[in-house]
């Protein structure tokens, strides 16, 4: 099967990107170097084609009771304009995705889940919809999607797309009548920066990435977006979050809302909270330069204790380090770890999973 293009592609090859396989979607892993575009979004701006991210429409008068069923984080009673992070699981407490909800009206949610599992995930989004009086809708095709990251992306937005943000808090959203159609303009960001996401048709969304180029803002690929999420501890489906690995071990626990009523997977996530984890997901700083990888060994005294989940040689900080997963009993900050890169030992010591600190606008 050949992989799915956005409505950005041909704005991609213009600009000489290097295009790469992801999530079921040719996407640009970078266009210049990933090192410039990553300095970019934390020093001043740039902007990512995230068109290939899912969006579900739910939809009816048990939409909310439905939503919460199938999501960790408690929505009841929210404001609409709000977004709330969480995963949906599966009984067993692993995890189907980690998403984004948005809530657009008092029957209406706005689903925006990983690209690599939208057909999994719309799958399973039906599925457990049967037993409630909801409507989904899988408007994936329908939507292209920016995201525009950076300490002078509020600017930007306002200078360059006449979308004007400072009212908008971070994880809020509103819905701007634009060009004879009705936009979502979001601002919660994955990369430890202020930032804002723009949802529309994709002709809008072509117009838009056009002006953003014209005034200088730079492109930045998906390697730069792995770079950026990853330094300020946020979690990648697949690495650090798969349907073996439950939000409890990723340290995602403050997104899981054990007293609220049912979901699906609380009764897993609770007995394990209550007997208590095995394995946990950590960061850990290399005292040398070597790069630890996905799916390289963590040892401690020649036995191995974990494996590497994202390593790189932190660009904002100038060191390597990753987040690797471990057995609990060497969880502990400052605990000494060796990780086997290219058949030899590295040392290292177990730190917090934020490698740098974040710059939200809240």
């Amino acid at each position: 099967m050949t992989d799915k293009r956005t409505c950005l592609y041909d704005k991609h090859l213009e600009l000489n990107a290097k295009m790469v396989p992801f999530g079921g979607f040719e996407m640009p892993i970078q266009y210049t170097d990933i090192v410039d575009e990553h300095n970019a979004v934390r020093k001043a701006c740039g902007v990512f084609d995230v068109s290939h991210m899912g969006e579900v429409l739910v939809s009816g008068p048990e939409a909310e009771k439905y939503v919460q069923y199938i999501f960790t984080n408690d929505i009841a009673g929210a404001p609409v304009g709000k977004i709330y992070y969480g995963m949906m699981l599966h009984e067993n407490g692993g995890t189907v995705d980690d998403l984004l909800v948005y809530k657009m009206a008092d029957d209406k949610f706005f689903l925006v889940i990983n690209a690599a599992n939208i057909d999994k995930d719309y799958a399973w989004i039906e599925a457990q919809a049967k037993a409630f009086d909801v409507v989904t809708e899988n408007q994936s095709d329908t939507y292209g999607q920016i995201a525009l990251q950076g300490p002078e992306s509020e600017k930007v937005m306002a200078e360059c797309l006449d979308l004007a943000c400072e009212d908008l808090a971070f994880y809020t959203f509103k819905t701007v009548d634009t060009e004879g159609e009705t936009l979502i303009v979001s601002r919660t960001g994955y990369t430890g920066e202020d930032g804002f996401e723009v949802y529309g048709s994709h002709a809008y969304i072509q117009g838009a990435w056009d002006k953003l180029i014209a005034h200088g803002v730079k492109p930045c690929g998906l390697g730069c977006r792995d770079t950026l999420r990853f330094e300020v501890g946020l979690p990648l489906y697949g690495d650090e979050l798969t349907d073996d690995i439950t939000p409890l071990e990723a340290g995602l626990g403050m997104f899981v809302k054990l007293d609220k009523e049912n979901f699906i997977g609380k009764e897993a996530l609770a007995k394990q909270k209550a007997v208590g984890l095995t394995r946990k997901i950590v960061g850990i700083e290399l005292a040398g330069r070597a790069i630890p990888r996905h799916g390289y060994d963590v040892v401690v005294d020649d036995k191995v204790v974990g494996t590497v989940t994202t390593g790189y040689n932190s660009i904002s900080t100038g060191k390597s380090v990753c987040m690797a997963m471990v057995d609990i009993e060497y969880a502990k900050l400052d605990t000494p770890v060796q990780v086997r890169i290219h058949r030899k030992l590295q040392e290292g010591t177990v730190c917090k999973k934020r490698f740098y600190e974040k710059n939200y606008k809240k």
